[in-house]
C-alpha cells in the first residue's frame, strides 16, 4: 500500500508482553527442579527460553515494520514452501523422531517445527485467497473446494507427525477465516457436520488416541496410565486453592506431572498463584482477542481484516485447546500454551505471527 502507518496497537504489545514475562516466571518455575537433575543448572530452561524470546521479539519488530501487501502476492509460494518442509519432516532420517512423534527439521540443539511456519504460511495464504473477491468464499467450485483441499493437505501431512491438536487448529482457524469472508452459512454448517465425524474417525483409529479419548471420559479408570497426566494436572489446579502455594512453590512439579514446563505449564501456574493468577492469564488472553479481532474490525482492506482475523483466531484456538485439557474438558493432545510453555519454534513464530497482527494494527481507522 505505500502508506506510512501509525505506532502499532499497544494494547496488543502490552498485553502479549505481560503474557511473555509471565511465561518466563513460570518456565523458570516449572522447570528448575528437572534441570538441576539433568544438567545441574538450574536456570537451563529459562536461559534457552530468554534466548528464544529474544529472537521472536526481534521477528515480531521486524515483521511490524514489513509491507505485508507486497508479501501477500506471494503467499501461495511461501504456503507451498511450508508443504515441502512438512514433507520433508515426515520422511524418516530427515524428520527428528522424540517421544514416537517425528515433528522437527533441524541440527543438534538448532530445530524447528515445520507446522509453526505452515500456521503462519496458512492464515497468510488465506487471508490474499479470499480477499481476490467476494465469489471464492461464496462459490463451491472457485473458493470453498480449494479451501477444503488446500486444509485437507496441510492437515494429512501434520497428522502424518502425528499431531491432532495441530491440524485441530490450522482447521479451526481456516473455518473462522472463511466465516469471516462471508461464506453461506448452508456451506459453514455442511464443512462442520463433515469434519465432526471425521474428527471422531481420527480418535478412534488410532488406538492411543482412543485410550486418550476414554481416559478423558473416565480418568480414574487408569489412574497410572492414561489418566495419569488428567490427574496431576487437576491435582495441581486444586492445590493451588484461590491465591495458589506461591511463585516456585508447586509440589506436582518434582516429577509427578509430566510435561510441566511445556504442555501442562498451566497446571503449575494454577497451583502456586491459584485461581485469581490463572484468571488472570485467562483476562490478559480475552484482552489479546478483543483487541485482534478489534484490528479486524477496523482494518484497512479485507486481506488486512482477513490476516487479523485468522492471526488472533490462531492464538485463541490454541489457548482454548491447551487450557480445555489440562481442566480435563478436552480429550489430551500435545500443544502448548502461546508466549507461556516452554518451546523454541512455537514462541518464536507466534511472536511472529503476533507481529503481523500489529503491522496490520498501524493502518487500522480508529
Amino acid at each position: 500500500m505505500g502508506k506510512k502507518g501509525r505506532p502499532p496497537d499497544r494494547g496488543i504489545l502490552t498485553t502479549i508482553l505481560t503474557i511473555l514475562i509471565v511465561g518466563l516466571f513460570m518456565v523458570f518455575s516449572a522447570s528448575y527442579y528437572e534441570a538441576t537433575q539433568d544438567s545441574s543448572d538450574p536456570y537451563y530452561y529459562l536461559k534457552r527460553q530468554l534466548i528464544w524470546s529474544l529472537i521472536g521479539l526481534v521477528a515480531m519488530y521486524v515483521i511490524s515494520r514489513v509491507d505485508y501487501w507486497k508479501l501477500g502476492g506471494y503467499s501461495r509460494y511461501i504456503l507451498f514452501i511450508a508443504i515441502i518442509l512438512l514433507i520433508l519432516v515426515a520422511i524418516p532420517g530427515i524428520g527428528r523422531e522424540s517421544r514416537g512423534s517425528r515433528r522437527w527439521l533441524g541440527f543438534g540443539q538448532l530445530g524447528f517445527q515445520p507446522s509453526e511456519v505452515a500456521k503462519l504460511a496458512m492464515v497468510f495464504y488465506l487471508a490474499w485467497f479470499f480477499s481476490q473477491g467476494k465469489v471464492y468464499a461464496t462459490n463451491i467450485k472457485k473458493g470453498i473446494l480449494p479451501f477444503l483441499g488446500v486444509i485437507g493437505l496441510v492437515g494429512f501431512l501434520i497428522m502424518l507427525q502425528p499431531d491432532l491438536g495441530t491440524a485441530v487448529s490450522i482447521a479451526g482457524t481456516g473455518f473462522v477465516m472463511l466465516f469471516a469472508a462471508g461464506a453461506p452459512l448452508t456451506y459453514l454448517a455442511g464443512i462442520m457436520a463433515s469434519a465432526i465425524p471425521g474428527v471422531f474417525a481420527l480418535i478412534f483409529t488410532e488406538d492411543y488416541r482412543r485410550r486418550r479419548f476414554l481416559s478423558f471420559l473416565d480418568p480414574w479408570k487408569d489412574p497410572l496410565g492414561t489418566g495419569y497426566h488428567i490427574i496431576q494436572g487437576l491435582y495441581a489446579l486444586g492445590s493451588g486453592g484461590l491465591f495458589g502455594l506461591g511463585l516456585t512453590q508447586s509440589r506436582q512439579k518434582y516429577f509427578y506431572l509430566p510435561e510441566r514446563h511445556t504442555d501442562f505449564i498451566f497446571a503449575i501456574l494454577g497451583e502456586e498463584l491459584g485461581f485469581i493468577g490463572s484468571l488472570t492469564l485467562l483476562v490478559l488472553f480475552t484482552l489479546f482477542a478483543w483487541r485482534g479481532y478489534r484490528v479486524a474490525l477496523t482494518a484497512p482492506d479485507t486481506m488486512s481484516s482477513l490476516l487479523a482475523v485468522g492471526l488472533t483466531t490462531m492464538v485463541l484456538i490454541q489457548v482454548i485447546i491447551n487450557i480445555g485439557v489440562v481442566t480435563s474438558i478436552l480429550p489430551i493432545t500435545g500443544i502448548t500454551l502461546p508466549f507461556v510453555s516452554f518451546g523454541g519454534s512455537s514462541l518464536v513464530f507466534s511472536l511472529a505471527g503476533v507481529g503481523l497482527l500489529l503491522n496490520v494494527s498501524r493502518y487500522c481507522r480508529y
